[in-house]
C-alpha cells in the first residue's frame, strides 16, 4: 500500500487581506505575513498548524481574469477556493496518476517572495476539475515556505485541520477520478483518506461557487474531556 497523502493546505480568497488577517486573529489565530507571488497580482498570509497544515489567506491587488481564484471571488465572493496536497515525489505520483487514467494535469513551477527578501520556489501540478486538489511540491526547503515554531500556536486551542468537505457535481464520478489520482487504497466509501485527515465529498450538482472545497472542520486542543473536538472553521471570519 502506498503511503498516504498529507494534506499541505486549503486556499480561502479574500477581498481585503489586512482585514482578514485581523479578523483571524480577533478570533484566536496566529497569522503570519506570506509574501507576494512573482508574476501574479497576488498576496498572502499564513495560520500554520501544529500538524503542518496550514490555511492560506489570500487576496488580488487587481483584476486577474485569466486566473480561476480571482473568477470565483469576483462572481460568488470571498471564500474557501481550492486546497492542496503534499506529495511525497510528485514526478512519481503524476507518473501513476497518469498510468491509471488520469492524463489532464497541468504542471507549472511556483513561487513567493517573503516580506524579508527569501525567495521561496516550488512546483505544483493540477488536474483539470475542480473536486481534486492540486499538488504542491517544495523545491526550496518547505520549512521556509511553512513557518515553524510559535507560529503554530493558536489562542484559540487550534491543533490542525481534521477534514476538507469538497462539493462535487457526480459522487461516483469523482470517487472514480481520486481513484486514479491517489491510487485506490486512498478511497475509502465517499471519502478519501489523507495522512492525519480526509476529505470528505458531498454531492451537490449546480453548486453556484462550483466544485471545490465548501468546509474544513479543525481539530482543537483537549478541554478536559479525554479526547478533543472538532469544529467547523468559520470562513473567512469576516465581521
Amino acid at each position: 500500500m502506498n503511503p498516504l497523502f498529507a494534506l499541505d493546505h486549503v486556499v480561502v480568497v479574500v477581498r481585503d487581506l489586512d482585514r482578514t488577517v485581523a479578523d483571524y486573529q480577533a478570533a484566536g489565530f496566529t497569522v503570519v505575513p506570506g509574501g507576494r507571488h512573482p508574476g501574479r497580482n497576488t498576496r498572502n498570509a499564513l495560520v500554520v498548524f501544529q500538524d503542518g497544515a496550514y490555511i492560506e489567506l489570500i487576496a488580488y491587488d487587481a483584476p486577474s481574469p485569466e486566473e480561476r481564484w480571482w473568477r470565483v471571488l469576483d462572481a460568488h465572493g470571498e471564500g474557501l477556493v481550492d486546497f492542496a496536497l503534499l506529495p511525497q515525489d510528485i514526478a512519481d505520483v503524476l507518473a501513476a496518476a497518469r498510468a491509471r487514467g488520469l492524463a489532464d494535469i497541468e504542471e507549472r513551477p511556483g513561487g513567493r517572495a517573503r516580506p524579508d527578501g527569501v525567495r521561496i520556489a516550488w512546483q505544483s501540478a493540477r488536474p483539470s476539475t475542480h473536486d481534486l486538489p492540486f499538488l504542491c511540491a517544495d523545491v526550496t526547503p518547505r520549512a521556509l515556505r511553512v513557518p515553524q515554531g510559535e507560529v503554530r500556536h493558536h489562542a484559540s486551542g487550534a491543533l490542525g485541520i481534521s477534514e476538507v468537505t469538497v462539493a462535487v457535481a457526480d459522487l461516483q464520478s469523482t470517487l472514480a477520478r481520486y481513484r486514479a489520482y491517489l491510487g485506490p487504497e486512498a478511497v475509502a466509501g465517499d471519502a478519501v483518506r489523507l495522512s492525519g485527515a480526509r476529505i470528505a465529498l458531498v454531492q451537490q450538482p449546480g453548486r453556484a461557487r462550483g466544485e471545490g472545497p465548501c468546509e474544513v472542520k479543525l481539530r482543537y486542543a483537549d478541554s478536559g474531556s479525554g479526547e478533543g473536538r472538532v469544529q467547523p472553521l468559520d470562513v473567512p471570519f469576516l465581521r
